[in-house]
């Protein structure tokens, strides 16, 4: 049974001395606000990480499966649900206009953790339709402007011989590396209860997307993202299907306040306010 209920949610983390999502225009430089300076990471950054972590926590656990994950051909997955939902059509002797795509797009919500999350088009090969995922995320902006530090990097080696003769056997490759000294990011979320509904993301589905926004970034360590962490979660549980009140109402009621003076280089140079309450655990529930 699918979910019942709005949600809305604010999330914070942080990045220290890494480059939480660097952009491939730009020299794979942070992504900045060119106006503000503040930084960026994308929606699409973020559901990469929940993918990963359900993929590595759920295994091969039935309904669980990611469709966009790596070196996957898309295509080859949705002929596969588009034959299925051939063979069951013509099992049970419906008629064919339109129905095929309706069973191939129910069997891609049923089989991809990460259809009936976020949504997916799916005419790229056979047309399995398109699907309107009931989560939806914002840009995550950091809370101050962000100051990007580039660094010259050596490796004691080279790729090929012709650069080990041109270099009279030094050897040496010369690099850069992009980063973040600090920066606190805040992302908002949107969860709809009636697309729900329709792809049949349920109370077990979303309380794998919660842990996934907490986790996630525990397993997805590299030497480029630095440290990176989820430090709160504020969860905006609605008692209907269409919600209680306006999402940016809700939005306004978590406040980030700078509590130190100088250039932020860590959380506690921030404090997090619920209602003017300060937040000490990483997540928080609030019924609306």
């Amino acid at each position: 049974m699918s979910i019942e209920k709005k949600y809305d949610f604010v999330l914070l983390f942080d990045v220290q001395d890494g480059n939480p999502n660097g952009d491939p225009d730009a020299g794979n430089l942070p992504r900045t606000d060119a106006e503000t300076g503040e930084g960026l990471v994308t929606d699409v950054c973020i559901k990469r990480k929940i993918r990963n972590y359900v993929q590595l926590t759920q295994g091969d656990k039935l309904g669980f499966d990611i469709f966009i994950k790596e070196k996957a051909v898309l295509n080859t997955l949705i002929d596969s649900a588009c034959d299925e939902a051939s063979e069951t059509v013509q099992a049970e002797g419906a008629s064919k206009k339109g129905v095929e795509v309706n069973v191939a797009r129910a069997i891609m919500c049923r089989k991809y953790y990460d259809v009936r999350t976020f949504g997916a088009v799916m005419s790229t090969g056979k047309n399995a339709g398109q699907v309107r995922g009931p989560v939806q995320l914002t840009f995550a902006r950091s809370v101050d402007p962000i100051i990007t530090l580039e660094h010259t990097i050596t490796r004691m080696a080279v790729a090929t011989e012709k650069e080990a003769e041109k270099q009279s056997g030094d050897n040496r490759t010369m690099g850069h590396k992009y980063t973040v000294p600090y920066g606190l990011y805040c992302l908002h979320g949107f969860i709809s209860a009636p697309l729900a509904g329709q792809t049949g993301f349920n109370e077990e589905d979303l309380d794998v997307f919660w842990k996934a926004l907490v986790s996630m970034f525990e397993e997805d360590r590299s030497a480029a993202r630095g440290l990176m962490s989820t430090r709160r979660l504020v969860i905006f549980e609605h008692g209907s299907q269409l919600g209680n009140a306006p999402a940016q109402e809700l939005f306004d009621r978590v406040e980030v306040k700078r509590v130190t003076e100088g250039p932020a280089r860590k959380f506690g140079d921030y404090e997090v306010l619920l209602d003017g309450q300060n937040l000490e655990t990483v997540v928080t529930r609030v019924e609306v």
